[in-house]
């Protein structure tokens, strides 16, 4: 059996008492540490509207952490195509790749990343952009190849640099049309885990091989919460779920520090559904954790897994990069 590798989704979320630039900072912490413990690769997210999240402009930060960092490559988890022209994002991306050569690629999504709202100022009032996904996809792979020197309409920098795309995913839909394309597919477990047996059975089952991808890739998202003993993690881990309260109830906040017990404790109609969102959450001490992990690892046969860390404490936060780092070589090792 192959190694499962592991890697970052950096949502560069504000945290109590911090600010936007603060939430920047920490993620260049978070892209740092992976590299320093042997991470593959860190994503970030693109989001709009949202207070406390400061990833909207995803290529800039991309580019900021890239410059930050020597080896671990960079991209978007994802970039949501529908809200650009496919042009655009070769024009970036390509710029990127210039400039960090090797080490940039593209994840992209269908949704708009944000309300429905926000979704029209993006779009343009044109919200059917999300039908054309597909199609888009196939543009963008156009403008990067080294098959488009004859078109009208060409991306500098961008063509001919060939940047590695994925499709990511939550639903069943984005499963077949990654295996339709020969992408590397990343399923979006840490929010949205009802359909990940099901999408990654088809996205296996309906692969056909590209240049890009001769075999299905497996990417699942997931969120991990270590801390020195379980009763640690657990209590780290209500900054977590409290979070998704806050989400599911549209009462936005920074990501606070834990609390004794999450926020909507006794309130079954809040405790269903934010079970429902991070019931592919693994919490615990490095055995623990381990244990859990690798019986993920057995049974979906991921072949990389992407944590994300949503810890307020930034010590406690930076040293989760190196317990998972062991984790999953340990996970390895015992293959």
């Amino acid at each position: 059996m192959k190694n499962v590798k592991f890697s970052t989704l950096e949502l560069a979320t504000v945290v109590k008492g911090s600010n936007l630039a603060g939430a920047m900072a920490r993620a260049v912490e978070s892209a740092q540490a992976s590299e320093k413990y042997g991470f593959e690769r860190i994503w970030l997210a693109e989001h709009h509207n949202m207070e406390y999240i400061a990833s909207s402009a995803t290529s800039l930060l991309i580019q900021h952490i890239a410059a930050q960092t020597d080896n671990i490559r960079v991209g978007s988890g994802g970039i949501m195509l529908p809200n650009h022209a496919p042009l655009v994002i070769a024009e970036q991306f390509g710029t990127l790749e210039t400039l960090f050569p090797g080490r940039v690629e593209i994840g992209l999504g269908r949704a708009p990343g944000t309300d429905q709202q926000t979704a029209m100022a993006l779009r343009r009032n044109n919200l059917n952009t999300s039908f054309y996904f597909k199609d888009d996809v196939l543009a963008l792979q156009q403008f990067l190849s080294n098959n488009n020197h004859t078109a009208k309409v060409r991306a500098f920098p961008g063509e001919g640099l060939e940047i590695p795309l994925w499709i990511l995913g939550s639903s069943t839909d984005s499963a077949y049309l990654a295996a339709e394309l020969g992408l590397p597919y990343a399923f979006a477990a840490h929010f949205a885990p009802a359909m990940l047996s099901n999408a990654i059975d088809i996205y296996r089952a309906n692969f056909k091989a590209s240049e890009q991808l001769q075999e299905p890739y497996v990417l699942i998202c997931a969120n991990i919460i270590p801390g020195e003993t379980n009763e640690e993690a657990q209590r780290l881990s209500t900054s977590l779920f409290n979070m998704f309260c806050e989400i599911i109830t549209n009462r936005r906040a920074p990501l606070s520090p834990p609390t004794d017990e999450p926020i909507y404790a006794g309130i079954a109609e809040i405790e269903q559904a934010v079970q429902s969102m991070v019931s592919c959450t693994f919490v615990g001490d490095k055995s623990t954790l381990t244990t859990e992990l690798k019986t993920f690892v057995d049974r979906y046969q991921p072949d990389e897994v992407m944590a994300t860390n949503y810890i307020f404490d930034n010590t406690k936060r930076l040293d989760a990069f190196r317990i998972i780092s062991e984790i999953f070589n340990d996970i390895n090792l015992s293959k």
